[in-house]
Formats: C-alpha cells, sequence, structure tokens
C-alpha cells in the first residue's frame, strides 16, 4: 500500500451527466508514475483540453464538484470518481471524457469501483506520499463546520448531517478508512428532498436526474421503489462526497476530519486554508524494512519535502 498504484489497463464507461443531461463516453487510462490525476476533455481542442484534479482548480463547489483549467475548460461531478482512486489507492491515472461532465451512474460509485477492479490496480516503483496534519484547522459557516486535526497513519471522517426532513433527521456517522468497509459507502446514492426538485432544475440543473440515479424523499416516504440500500445510506453519501473532495489534495491525508452539514463548498475552502500553510502539514513517506529491523511490523514514516 506503500507505492504508487494505476490501473492495469485501460476502461470504458458510458452514462449521461446528473445536471447537463449529455450522454457522455468515459475512459480509464494508466498513467506513469508522479503524474496524478488528470481529466482529458476529447472533444476539445488538445492543447486546452487538460485539467488537473487539484483543489485549486475547484470552479463551482455548488451541488457537485467541478474543476477548469486556465483555458475554462471544465468537468464536473468528479467527486464519486474521485472517492473510488482515494479508496483504492489510485495515485496515477488518465480520465479521458467527451462531454463536460462526468456521468453519473447509478448515482453512487457502484459502476466505478467495479469497473476497476475488473481490470486491477498495479504498484508503481516509488513510494506514495502522505499529507501528514500537525495542527488543527477549522472552517465555520453559520451552524455549518468542518475541522481537520492530527491523527496518526488513518483517516477519520466523522460526518454529520441535519435535515428537517422527518425521515432523513440528524444523522452521524464516524468513518475510519483503516477498517476497510467501503462498500457501503461506494454503494450509497446520491439523493434530494421532493421539494427542492423544481427549485434544483430552475437553474438548469437535474436534466438527468432519474428515480435510476437519486433517491428522492418526500416528507417521511422514499419515492423510489426499491428503497434504501443502507440504513445509514444518505450519511454514507455524503461521507463519499468528501473522499472524493479529499483526494483534490493530490494526496492521501492522514488526520481527523469532523463536520456538520458540511458538503462540497465547505470541504474545499477547508483544503485550501489547510494546505495553503506549510507549518499545518508535512509530506511523509514509507520505506521498507532495513537491515537491523528484523522486529518492525511496519515501516518506518519519513518527512520528506514537497
Amino acid at each position: 500500500m506503500n507505492l504508487q498504484k494505476t490501473i492495469n489497463e485501460s476502461i470504458e464507461l458510458e452514462g449521461v451527466g446528473l445536471h447537463n443531461g449529455v450522454k457522455v463516453n468515459l475512459r480509464l487510462k494508466p498513467a506513469e508514475v508522479n503524474s496524478g490525476i488528470k481529466f482529458i476533455r476529447t472533444d476539445i481542442d488538445s492543447e486546452k483540453n487538460i485539467i488537473e484534479a487539484n483543489y485549486k482548480n475547484v470552479s463551482s463547489p455548488i451541488l457537485c464538484t467541478k474543476i477548469k483549467n486556465s483555458f475554462g475548460v471544465s468537468v464536473s461531478t468528479i467527486e464519486h470518481l474521485m472517492a473510488v482512486f482515494y479508496g483504492e489507492g489510485i495515485d496515477n491515472i488518465v480520465v479521458e471524457i467527451n462531454a463536460p461532465e462526468v456521468p453519473i451512474m447509478d448515482g453512487s460509485s457502484f459502476d466505478f469501483v467495479e469497473a476497476i477492479k475488473s481490470v486491477g490496480t498495479q504498484e508503481q516503483n516509488l513510494p506514495k506520499k502522505f499529507i501528514q496534519v500537525l495542527k488543527k484547522i477549522e472552517i465555520k459557516d453559520g451552524s455549518k463546520y468542518i475541522s481537520i486535526e492530527p491523527l496518526n497513519r488513518d483517516l477519520v471522517i466523522d460526518f454529520e448531517i441535519v435535515y428537517k426532513n422527518p425521515l432523513i433527521r440528524t444523522r452521524r456517522k464516524e468513518f475510519k478508512l483503516s477498517k476497510g468497509d467501503l462498500d457501503s459507502i461506494y454503494n450509497s446514492k446520491t439523493f434530494c428532498l421532493y421539494e427542492d426538485i423544481d427549485k434544483i432544475k430552475s437553474q438548469g440543473l437535474a436534466k438527468g436526474g432519474s428515480l435510476e440515479n437519486a433517491i428522492v424523499v418526500k416528507e417521511n416516504k422514499i419515492l423510489n421503489e426499491d428503497g434504501l440500500r443502507y440504513r445509514d445510506e444518505f450519511v454514507n453519501h455524503k461521507i463519499l462526497d468528501c473522499l472524493g473532495d479529499l483526494m483534490l489534495s493530490g494526496h492521501r491525508i492522514y488526520g481527523r476530519i469532523k463536520t456538520s452539514q458540511g458538503g462540497h463548498q465547505l470541504t474545499n475552502t477547508l483544503l485550501k486554508e489547510f494546505l495553503s500553510n506549510k507549518s499545518n502539514w508535512e509530506f511523509v513517506s514509507f520505506e521498507g524494512k532495513q537491515e537491523g529491523q528484523k522486529d518492525s511490523l511496519y515501516p518506518s514514516p519519513v518527512a520528506v519535502n514537497a
């Protein structure tokens, strides 16, 4: 797990964009070591079509995460795919896409993770860099807040959602990456309130939305015939979104995230505040077992330069 990873071979997927309703073809391709995650708009001129998956390139974190390059070329709703890259340990990959929005698939990350697992991943010849949190940073926005604080060799996301809706209500879950229980996170679908649909559509969004790719809640009822996949599916999906947005840091994070009523915008604000000051964090890498360390079960962390 300490070496960089990419996928073994190319993968092709197709679907529709949740917000623009446009049919889209997606191709995931292996990438060289240290190249990171890049989106390439194949429907745009080749000199302007590369978009780095980086928190600095986030242009609109409202209802989804959208990144844009210096030429104004963008791709949106990247969070469910980025969450799979985080969870599956993928550091280097090219995402070719012929439209401005990643397909929503079934509203979860299920199709993405199944496709990646079907071809497998390969370790590369350089170690990963991890972002080790050194001090606590907190962002508040009225009753909403998000914080990040130090934690050794793990990522914990403590997420609380607060809704007036009688079915969703207030729910809280602590997700610990080291426990490896990612399936319930990957498979939890996006959701919305029935009364919000007209407002969202009036903004020109959710053109591709349906009961096939989103859970719709009306008062105390789920409108989808098959109901929920998990009792805590609502908060699971928020954790999925958070995991995908954290991957825009470019590396995996060792730290504890705690948030109430969080979302794409709050997570992006936290990353900008946290990563802008080098005293808040450091890169660490991990060396293999050295001679004379026969009793050591784990590699030793080594601070490395950015």
